[in-house]
């Protein structure tokens, strides 16, 4: 095939998981600052298939689209002025976001800085699991919540992407974690470092916990979770509502309680990407990958990830 073309699953319209198209396209090319990089694997997020629904990101796109954000490969070529990286390099990133970054392909282009290294430890598959739900976890808990040890902190959907690595991360920084999952995940979330795990399908979690410094919602306005989540808060303790933002009702009750609110979005964070690395080659950190599926089986794994049942992270494995 030619040199400047790549595979790549494309979006041609908005719709199901029937829309995403495996085809070839034209390669990118690195801009000055950028690098061109050989993608190994490709992470999946919810904000990746709500995008493909139409929902989500999708008001920041432009049709026809490649979608994802997570990437683990191998820098191949740099731009001019490009410093910190050089052919051969094996990096991750979660560039662009919310812009369009278009992991689901061979090969990506992104601003060098985007970019860290990958942990040594850990294969593209497991590296490409983390980008976005990592620095989801890592900005909210360290830059927004700044979690402090004997903090109590609070991770709703806590056996997802995001929230596996909440807990990790949170009892990193000293915090005392609670966690609500489905009861066959509890005794993994207890190895990764909850103190205590709550069922959210036998319990409400109101009614079993209480002083919470911070809350990592991961839910939204499902259920009312995050307004009621504000009841298990201390006065002046944080609810951090991350896939909806601050919704009126949360903002009212909240402030009436005395209890504070942020929404929330992930943003591109190279130095927070080798700290993580760092935590993940000490064994600090460990990232679940549940699947991972050949890039022509996307909708597939669209297919599985909407049913909010997985285990960690599912992965596209784009290049051997």
């Amino acid at each position: 095939m030619s040199e400047h073309t790549m595979r790549a699953v494309t979006v041609r319209e908005f719709g199901g998981p029937e829309v995403l198209t495996a085809e070839r396209v034209a390669r990118p090319e690195p801009l000055p600052t950028e690098v061109l990089v050989r993608v190994h694997a490709a992470g999946i997020n919810p904000v990746d298939w709500k995008t493909r629904a139409g929902q989500g990101m999708a008001g920041l796109q432009t049709l026809p689209l490649i979608l994802g954000w997570d990437v683990s490969g191998v820098v191949e070529e740099v731009g001019f002025g490009v410093t910190t990286l050089a052919p051969g390099d094996e990096v991750y990133a979660m560039p662009w976001f919310p812009r369009p970054a278009g992991a689901y392909a061979e090969y990506v282009t992104a601003p060098s800085r985007h970019f860290a290294r990958k942990p040594a430890s850990i294969g593209h598959v497991e590296a490409a699991a983390l980008p976005l739900a990592a620095l989801t976890a890592w900005q909210a808990l360290v830059d927004t919540a700044g979690v402090r040890p004997g903090q109590r902190v609070l991770v709703h959907a806590a056996a997802g992407g995001v929230g596996h690595l909440a807990v990790q991360f949170a009892k990193h920084l000293g915090a005392e974690v609670v966690a609500t999952a489905r009861e066959p995940r509890h005794a993994w979330l207890k190895e990764l470092g909850a103190d205590r795990t709550i069922d959210y399908t036998q319990q409400r979690f109101e009614d079993v916990t209480g002083g919470i410094d911070v809350v990592i919602d991961l839910i939204g306005d499902q259920d009312d979770n995050a307004t009621r989540s504000v009841s298990v808060t201390r006065p002046g303790g944080l609810v951090i509502a991350v896939p909806g933002g601050v919704s009126e009702r949360l903002a009212t009750v909240a402030g009436q309680a005395g209890v504070r609110t942020s929404p929330f979005l992930v943003e591109p964070d190279s130095p927070a990407l080798t700290a993580i690395a760092g935590l993940v080659d000490s064994g600090g950190v460990r990232v679940e990958v549940e699947r991972s599926f050949a890039l022509e089986e996307a909708a597939e794994a669209h297919r599985l990830g909407e049913t909010n049942r997985t285990r960690g992270k599912l992965v596209l494995t784009v290049t051997d």
